[in-house]
């Protein structure tokens, strides 16, 4: 596992990391990233909110609404936090969920 820091542009309001030698979107990309296992806020790792929702999608327990507060939640986790932990150890890049 690894933890992908942050790079900030304040300007354009972006935030993005460094993903198998490229610079990706954390709000596009990586929230839908099967590789993405949390946001680090300060010194704790938060997990991805989009795990768990989609894993109530699949056993019928959630909804729409669920996947729209995951995302949302994923959002502002990230614009609290400081880095991803990331389990692309072998560098493959984005894989859907």
């Amino acid at each position: 596992m690894k933890t992908l820091p942050f790079q900030r542009d304040e300007k354009k309001n972006r935030i993005a990391v460094t993903c198998s030698d490229a610079e990706v979107s954390v709000y596009s990309h990586c929230a839908y990233c099967r590789h993405c296992k949390g946001i680090w806020v300060g010194k704790r790792l938060v997990p991805s909110p989009q795990t768990q929702a989609l894993s109530d999608f699949r056993h019928g327990t959630g909804g729409d609404d669920m996947l729209m507060d995951a995302a949302m939640m994923f959002n502002t986790l990230v614009r609290d936090g400081l880095s991803l932990e990331c389990t692309d150890d072998e560098n493959m890049g984005f894989m859907r969920r």
